[in-house]
């Protein structure tokens, strides 16, 4: 019987024999006194990664967001979103129940927030209004495709932060798609951004985790919020050393996105008024306009896994179990089902 291709998200992902020997092996300590070597080692790793001081691990990447929030955004502040980003659709309002922030959302085509779109929406810090105090962007943009900013987006966001005296932070659990897709450096968005996260546990592959990265007083606040919020672990070593071998697993990520493209090409050659290949940027692929139970239906018919975003959008994620020949078999199956 054929293997089924689960391609419902990047996060079903099952760690590989390399990870689970290394995460036999690790070496451990109570990492809530800092004296776990290899939690250590992962988050010297990830600072080095993107040339800042510091990085935290953590269990999730909501949490990494949420602690964010509480280091770089005030309490009755706003924060400048774009409107369909993941801390607004997929993260229980915990930024206004945990954070005390609201955020302003910003409507889009491909998931970038403009210079110009902006300039309106980081409001004065005068009555009646209420203030911004960050800028928050999302690299890639789940809901918009794994679409990216360039670099030269980032630094214009950038230039207008620092002209409004606000903070810019960058939710980055698919930021090495980005960085691999554009030939970018990490530590360039490291550079930008006042903090970051990223995640382990999608396109990397590790059972758990994302890392905060940012400067060692942030951090250090980020900490503090992280016992706070019951996000402190004791022997955590034992997972973190699953994150260090995916982290030696960056480059592979470009397989992915060519499984990605592979697979919208197949729909567009059946389906073309479905897909926008333009977005198709990184690792996921949107079908929009169709009946997304039935497609999903059928395409699970083929042995095939996709996941209905609403009634009329199927969604489909490329990762490192989804081999050449898996996006191969999904391919068909799209064109069957669809054609």
């Amino acid at each position: 019987m054929a293997e089924t291709v689960d391609l419902r998200s990047d996060t079903v992902t099952r760690p590989t024999a390399e990870m689970r020997r290394a995460m036999a092996e690790a070496e451990v300590g109570d990492d809530v006194y800092g004296e776990d070597p290899t939690v250590r080692r992962l988050q010297e790793r990830a600072a080095e990664l993107f040339g800042r001081e510091a990085a935290l691990y953590c269990p999730s990447g909501v949490m990494c967001n949420q602690l964010w929030l509480r280091v770089l955004a005030r309490p009755g502040t706003e924060v400048v979103v774009e409107a369909d980003s993941h801390v607004v659709n997929y993260e229980g309002a915990a930024g206004a129940l945990l954070g005390g922030v609201q955020f302003r959302t910003v409507p889009s085509r491909y998931g970038q927030l403009e210079v110009d779109d902006l300039r309106e929406a980081v409001r004065a810090d005068h009555f009646p209004l209420t203030p911004a105090s960050l800028v928050w962007l999302e690299q890639t943009h789940n809901r918009r495709g794994g679409t990216y900013y360039s670099v030269g987006q980032l630094e214009a966001v950038r230039a207008l932060c620092d002209e409004r005296g606000v903070g810019l932070y960058i939710d980055g659990a698919r930021i090495l798609n980005a960085a691999v897709a554009s030939s970018t450096d990490p530590d360039v968005y490291g550079r930008i951004a006042d903090g970051l996260m990223f995640s382990l546990s999608k396109g990397l592959g590790a059972p758990v985790g994302s890392l905060m990265v940012g400067d060692a007083d942030a951090i250090a606040a980020a900490t503090e919020w992280r016992r706070r919020y019951g996000g402190a672990m004791r022997q955590s070593g034992v997972i973190a050393a699953a994150g260090l071998v995916a982290l030696d697993r960056i480059e592979r990520l470009a397989d992915d996105h060519a499984h990605a493209r592979l697979i919208a090409e197949a729909v567009a050659d059946v389906r073309p008024d479905t897909v926008d290949l333009p977005q198709v940027q990184t690792n996921i692929v949107y079908v929009n306009g169709v009946d997304a139970a039935d497609v999903c239906a059928r395409l699970r018919e083929h042995g095939v896994l996709a996941g209905a975003m609403d009634a009329a959008t199927v969604r489909m994620v490329t990762h490192p179990d989804v081999s050449a020949q898996g996006a191969k078999t999904a391919a068909e199956a799209l064109r069957r089902v669809l054609g």
